[in-house]
């Protein structure tokens, strides 16, 4: 394993973060600020508790990994897509660099801003919401998990995206409705028979749900549910790139 070249790939991505300091961590940080004052202060203080859990904390999870997951897939596909559309991916292929310690690198760093934006939001919450968390070591792993998950997601796009307009159509149009529509504002429990149905074909909620769980011990789905779904995408992005990797599909041709 070549460490020097992991290393070299992750600091040039994190170093990147640095310089759109205010794109990266501090426009996110403020959209999902606004989504606490508005839903969390304003509309939750007239809303009624959802399973013995205020309003305002009842979002929060979902707010969380709204965020996350839309962050993670954003960094991951635009790590790798740039070197695409600038010809120096050529220059990292060369290199004697195997595939998997690209793929480290890349995942690694976009993983890790999303946790740290992340860990920056569940810290904004603790000023608009009352807030517990009842098993914090299963949070960070939640959060891990799901960060993985969705960066090796993102660097697929970042692959597959032959221009800007593919690069951001998943974050864009796919992500948030899918969020949104995954329990983040509501327990599916309310919804109707039908529609609870349809719920549980979204991946989103299993996300949503055991991170929930995490902090209140609340969820529509169980908690080892919610974990065998992140693996299970997991497996399937791994599964993928492997074979991407195997054939260099649009990376080598």
């Amino acid at each position: 394993m070549n460490f020097e070249a992991i290393k070299a790939i992750y600091y040039y991505e994190m170093a990147r973060t640095r310089r759109t300091l205010l794109q990266s961590v501090v426009s996110p940080v403020i959209t999902t600020a606004l989504y606490f004052i508005v839903f969390g202060a304003a509309v939750g203080s007239r809303m009624e508790p959802v399973d013995g859990v205020g309003y305002g904390g009842f979002i929060t999870p979902g707010l969380i990994m709204l965020t996350l997951i839309t962050q993670c897939v954003a960094n991951g596909s635009s790590g790798i897509y740039f070197p695409k559309f600038t010809g120096t991916i050529y220059e990292i292929l060369s290199a004697p660099i195997a595939m998997t310690e690209i793929l480290i690198g890349y995942v690694g760093a976009a993983a890790t801003k999303g946790m740290i934006i992340g860990l920056i939001i569940l810290g904004t919450a603790a000023f608009f919401v009352d807030l517990r968390i009842e098993h914090p070591v299963l949070m960070l792993f939640f959060m891990l998990l799901t960060a993985i998950a969705f960066s090796l997601a993102g660097f697929i796009i970042g692959i597959w995206a032959k221009n800007f307009e593919q690069l951001s159509m998943v974050p864009m149009l796919v992500v948030p409705p899918l969020t949104f529509l995954g329990g983040t504002f509501y327990s599916v429990s309310v919804l109707p028979p039908f529609w609870q149905t349809v719920s549980h074909f979204n991946p989103v909620l299993y996300l949503v749900s055991g991170f929930r769980w995490s902090f209140f011990e609340v969820s529509d789905v169980h908690p080892l549910i919610s974990l065998g779904m992140i693996g299970l995408f997991l497996a399937i992005c791994i599964g993928f790139l492997a074979w991407v990797f195997r054939t260099g599909y649009k990376l080598r041709a």
